[in-house]
This record gives structure tokens, C-alpha cells and sequence, in this order.
């Protein structure tokens, strides 16, 4: 477990989950409730980062150019099965735990992530990418499962989205940090002697998972 350092923006956008809509392959198109953030500054706390996948010293955070996102970079996120791996890694995660300190009258939740890798995977290997969202105290989780096919040896790119009418905001007025829990997992193909992997790492220079956001102004009483 490891606290990273605090991010700061001048007018930011954020957002979160519920009830998601998924697609493979290219970025979807900014939509209309990724504008207009809060004029204020907002402060972007990473409290903690843990999980197989992203030992201390392996994960980034920085706020994107424009304040419509934030990028996550990954040096050791690796899954692997077959050949010499070891028997324990063919499943990797990461959970994140934000502190998002928003402008008062405001609040927000996410609406997109777009997560990229690398993957390798022999005849009859499978990969799978995961994603849960949730906010701290709140027993609602929304989880997105996308998986890549064998056989596979090039980058992958997988889109979580949620439909305006869909998004899932922080209630206003209350203290409720974000948690974003990911994975990777691989199993071994039809050769056991042949290595295959699944990444959000840097196998293809620094890979980053970017975590779009949406706000949402709160009623005049809160």
C-alpha cells in the first residue's frame, strides 16, 4: 500500500459508474456532460494504491491537459500463464482509493474509462480485463468485464461508458471517496509450455488508463 501524491487542478471535470455500457476498441467521443466544470480548483488526493499489479513505486496519477480526465501509468502490471510462470500470476489487480475535494455546490461522477495494454496469448489461452467502481460506504458496484480473444500478440483497448441519464453521482454534501478496482487475468493455452500475458504496463512504452469526468451542480441547500 502506498499513498501517492496529490494532484492539483484548475478547473476540473470528474465522474463515476453505474449501470455501464461497454465497448471495445477506439475512444468513444467526449460527450456534452464532460464541459462545463466548477470555475474553482479542485484537488485530486490519491489516498492509497495496493494490489499485485501495482507494487510501491509502480503507478502514477496526473490530471490530464484540459481537466476532462485522469491518467493512471503502470510499470509492473502483468498477468501470465504457461511456460515458467509462476502459478500465482496469472491474475494481477489494483485498486485505487480517491480523495476528490470539489468546489462547494458541485459534485461528480465518472463516465468513461478507457484502458489499453499489451497481450499475448497462444492458441486456446484467454485474457480477461475487469473494472469495478464504487463509491467508499456505498454497497452499490458497478463491474465491466471485456475479454481478448486467442490468439492475440498486439495492443488491446477496451472502453467502460455510461449514458448521461445513467451516471451515478456522489451524493451531494457528503464525504465519500471513489474506489476503482482493476484486473487482468490469463490462462494458459492448449501448449502449457508456451508463455502467455496480458498487460496494463510498459511492454509497449508507458500504458495508461484514463478516467474521464463529469459535475453536476447540487441543489441551492446543500
Amino acid at each position: 500500500m502506498k499513498t501517492l501524491r496529490k494532484a492539483s487542478v484548475i478547473a476540473g471535470a470528474f465522474a463515476l459508474v453505474a449501470g455501464l455500457i461497454t465497448t471495445a476498441a477506439g475512444p468513444a467521443a467526449a460527450a456534452s456532460h464532460f464541459q462545463n466544470p466548477p470555475p474553482d480548483q479542485i484537488v485530486i488526493d490519491v489516498a492509497t494504491v495496493n494490489g499485485s499489479g501495482c507494487p510501491a513505486g509502480t503507478a502514477a496519477v496526473a490530471v490530464n491537459e484540459g481537466n476532462t480526465s485522469f491518467t493512471v501509468t503502470y510499470s509492473e502490471y502483468l498477468a501470465q500463464a504457461g511456460g515458467n510462470s509462476d502459478p500465482t500470476d496469472f491474475r494481477k489487480n489494483c485498486q485505487l482509493n480517491l480523495i476528490v475535494h470539489i468546489p462547494s455546490g458541485f459534485t461528480y461522477a465518472i463516465a468513461r474509462a478507457d484502458y489499453r495494454g499489451f497481450g499475448h496469448l497462444e492458441p486456446g489461452a484467454t485474457g480477461l480485463q475487469k473494472a469495478s467502481y464504487y463509491f467508499s460506504g456505498d454497497s452499490a458496484t458497478s463491474s465491466v468485464t471485456h475479454d481478448l480473444a486467442a490468439p492475440h500478440s498486439d495492443n488491446w483497448q477496451f472502453t467502460d461508458e455510461v449514458e448521461t441519464d445513467q451516471l451515478s453521482y456522489k451524493p451531494c454534501g457528503e464525504e465519500r471517496n471513489f474506489n476503482i478496482n482493476t484486473e487482468v487475468r490469463v490462462s494458459a493455452g492448449t501448449d502449457p509450455t508456451k508463455k502467455s500475458f496480458m498487460t496494463m504496463d510498459s511492454t509497449d512504452g508507458d500504458i495508461n488508463t484514463i478516467y474521464h469526468f463529469a459535475w453536476k451542480r447540487c441543489p441551492a441547500d446543500n
